[in-house]
């Protein structure tokens, strides 16, 4: 076991070609059951893990090896999760965050890089990674003028690989739509999925806001603009089916808050709704919102469908990781939806608020909105 190994070492008084033999060939962080062992090697003052573990303390030490120069800190990790993290090293001076030197792992965002821990039991989807068999659709640009935010909005259509004039195709709108192709490798999965018949070729369009807090939370402007202009842009455009059911707008976190909200506002028109980690903020009792201001107009817009919730969509897809804040919100939402008589599905993973568990749910949630004949035939 190699937890026990460390405590040999701890108790051998070992010498530096000791701990090169022990660390030589071992993967970082050291997996065992439901427990990993994180590691950091270095000449420092002090190592703490910081992680995005909702309800875990944020900043747990490591123990140094006493007589080297190895750190080390076991948690307890269950199987089948998905952990991001950093360590904050700690010198005379200051402190400062790295990747894990030790763990090649690494998952990108918007704001860098964080290492990731692998527990046992989870497996980047093989859908996610390029495959030569996959036909390549196409990425193409476009822009144009929005009355309803007063100027140029752009954006990156997609379409699939047997494209044709004459056929008609469903339409995906996908919020933080750069964020989606660069970090959640969007168009990888699309490209798989529709190769391999799990969902039928279809086109998305990829959106970008210059102010996504403001216009992606509950803002009644952006909601026009996805519906009474960008649509019908897109319809003179593209051959598109004319069917709220053939019709899909999704986002995550603050974007899965600009689908719902613009969803209410124009209730059978978005006949599916794709929404991964949505900042639902709700409060209960009194108006105080613990969130912060940032989120008062959202609260203000969930709490008022909450208290009246009707249908605005035919089926509803939602996923969220159980290490994230946002859980409860998530999971409160479900029976409100259900009970309109919407047909509604909620899927949990052990990850956190982040692009790629949002990538690992995209094949779920496309395939259960829009089956193609493989899962047709298999349901």
């Amino acid at each position: 076991m190699q937890v026990l190994a460390i405590h040999q070492l701890e108790q051998s008084e070992p010498d530096r070609a000791k701990v090169d033999a022990w660390m030589a060939n071992r993967r970082f962080p050291v997996i065992e059951g439901n427990r990993a062992t994180f590691v950091f090697r270095g000449d420092v003052e002090g190592v703490t893990l910081r992680h995005w573990i909702y309800g875990l303390e944020s900043s747990q030490s490591l123990q140094r090896i006493t007589g080297t120069d190895v750190w080390y800190l076991v948690a307890e990790i269950p199987p089948g999760s998905r952990v991001e993290y950093k360590f904050e090293l700690h010198r005379s001076g200051g402190n400062q965050w790295v990747e894990d030197p030790l763990n090649p792992h690494r998952a990108r965002d918007p704001f860098g890089a964080n290492s990731v821990l692998q527990a046992e039991g989870y497996q980047i989807p093989e859908w996610t990674r390029p495959d030569k068999l996959s036909r390549p659709g196409q990425l193409e640009s476009f822009g144009f003028e929005s009355d309803a935010l007063g100027g140029v909005r752009h954006g990156h259509i997609y379409l699939p690989a047997r494209f044709r004039r004459s056929r008609l195709y469903p339409l995906l709108v996908v919020h933080d739509g750069s964020d989606y192709l660069n970090y959640a490798s969007m168009k990888t999965v699309l490209d798989n999925l529709i190769h391999r018949l799990e969902i039928p070729d279809l086109i998305a369009v990829f959106l970008d806001s210059p102010d996504r807090l403001r216009e992606y939370g509950n803002d009644e402007r952006h909601a026009r603009f996805l519906t009474e202009e960008l649509v019908p842009y897109l319809e003179r455009r593209l051959p598109l089916m004319d069917r709220p059911q053939m019709r899909c707008l999704m986002g995550a976190s603050f974007g899965g808050v600009a689908a719902l909200s613009t969803a209410v506002r124009y209730p059978g028109f978005w006949g599916r709704l794709l929404l991964q980690s949505g900042s639902f903020a709700f409060t209960d009792i009194g108006h105080r919102n613990r969130r912060g201001p940032l989120f008062d107009r959202v609260v203000e817009f969930v709490n008022a469908y909450r208290a009246e919730p009707k249908a605005i969509s035919e089926k509803v897809f939602l996923s969220c990781g159980v290490y994230e804040s946002l859980i409860y919100e998530n999971r409160s939402l479900v029976p409100l939806l259900d009970a309109t008589g919407m047909q509604v599905k909620l899927v949990e993973a052990r990850d956190g608020h982040n692009w790629e568990n949002w990538r690992d749910r995209l094949r779920e949630g496309m395939s259960w909105l829009f089956p193609g004949p493989l899962m047709m035939i298999y349901e």
